[in-house]
């Protein structure tokens, strides 16, 4: 029996994606999908392929190892490089007359960076995983990324009304674990939405398809982003 199906279902499950999520992702329905875990249909090149991407694995992962068992295991999705790109995307979005940003809007800052990297190079920025929130997309661990951050002396939180505003204590930000291209990408969508409002990052984000079509509380597969129009994905960041 193939080894296929229990090694898809494994890495969809350590992803926390329904089989509807994945079904829309690769372009099948939920029947198919459920045909293609239960061993009764085959996947086509373009689909492996397709799930390779939306689960962040190689396709020798999904096939499996030549003793039967299952060699997939979790990418190391690292705290430290997820931290860099949320400094630096607070160094570069934040208002010029203050220095600071509201929590909200540095987290679309950030979702912005990874999944519009996922769309130019079908991989995550950072790897971390993005759920459907009433201001989401948000990653599991941005609030405890914030509260070390804090807690490292780094940055500053401060209430503004009903909003939480956050600044750099100094003016930089590191940048070892993030390669030219990736700070370029950070620098020119944080650029790019500097001065806006966080309503109007939220309404953009809100009209993609991975926040419109996931259910409250529910994994976004980055894959969801790739059926999107390039003027829904970019908005007015030029590239």
């Amino acid at each position: 029996m193939s080894r296929l199906p229990k090694n898809i279902v494994q890495a969809r499950l350590d992803r926390g994606y329904t089989q509807e999520q994945v079904a829309r992702a690769i372009g099948v329905s939920r029947p198919t999908y459920i045909n293609i875990e239960s061993g009764k249909k085959e996947l086509t090149l373009n689909q492996a392929k397709s799930l390779s991407s939306i689960l962040r694995i190689d396709i020798d992962d999904i096939l499996g190892a030549s003793d039967g068992s299952s060699i997939f295991s979790n990418p190391i999705a690292s705290t430290e490089k997820y931290k860099q790109i949320i400094l630096n995307a607070l160094k570069y979005g934040a208002d010029d007359s203050d220095g600071k940003i509201t929590k909200t809007k540095l987290a679309k800052l950030v979702y912005l960076a990874d999944f519009i990297w996922y769309y130019l190079h079908s991989r995550p920025m950072s790897g971390m995983t993005y759920r459907k929130y009433e201001r989401g997309p948000v990653t599991d661990v941005y609030f405890r990324a914030l509260d070390e951050l804090e807690e490292d002396g780094t940055i500053i939180r401060e209430p503004k009304g009903r909003a939480i505003m956050f600044s750099l204590i100094e003016n930089t930000a590191p940048t070892g674990r993030l390669d030219e291209k990736e700070l370029s990408l950070i620098k020119k969508i944080s650029k790019a939405w500097k001065g806006k409002s966080t309503d109007d990052i939220v309404n953009f984000t809100h009209e993609q398809l991975p926040w419109q079509i996931c259910r409250d509380g529910e994994v976004i597969p980055y894959g969801l982003i790739t059926q999107e129009e390039p003027e829904k994905v970019y908005g007015s960041v030029k590239l």
